[in-house]
């Protein structure tokens, strides 16, 4: 694996870690009464689109190993182009449902 292609797919595993850490112990009226929840999972979300988007251009074989490639990437353009369209449930849905697959693969990826 080229090393650039490696750093993305850490930029996604933290952002993916940092997510978890902070819904940790948390439901989604919590997220969604909390402003700052809300900003800081959402950065990070743009910043796991945004790595998986680069690697996408740089490798794109590997980033299509990674579940949801097209997805994650137009949910990253969403938080950053429609930000005033974003909903708080779909959000918190992705948190719950989606994430702990991802981290899955990505640590999986990493460790290959």
């Amino acid at each position: 694996m080229k090393q650039e292609s490696k750093k993305h797919i850490y930029d996604m595993e933290r952002a993916c870690s940092r997510i978890s850490a902070f819904a940790q112990g948390k439901n989604f009226a919590d997220y969604n009464d909390d402003v700052y929840f809300q900003s800081a999972v959402e950065r990070q979300f743009q910043i796991l689109g945004e790595a998986l988007n680069r690697l996408e251009k740089a490798d794109p074989d590997l980033a299509h190993r990674i579940p949801n490639t097209r997805d994650i990437i137009n949910f990253r353009n969403i938080l950053v182009h429609g930000y005033d369209k974003v909903d708080n449930e779909i959000v918190w849905g992705v948190v719950v449902r989606y994430l702990p697959d991802l981290r899955e693969a990505l640590a999986g990826l990493l460790e290959s």
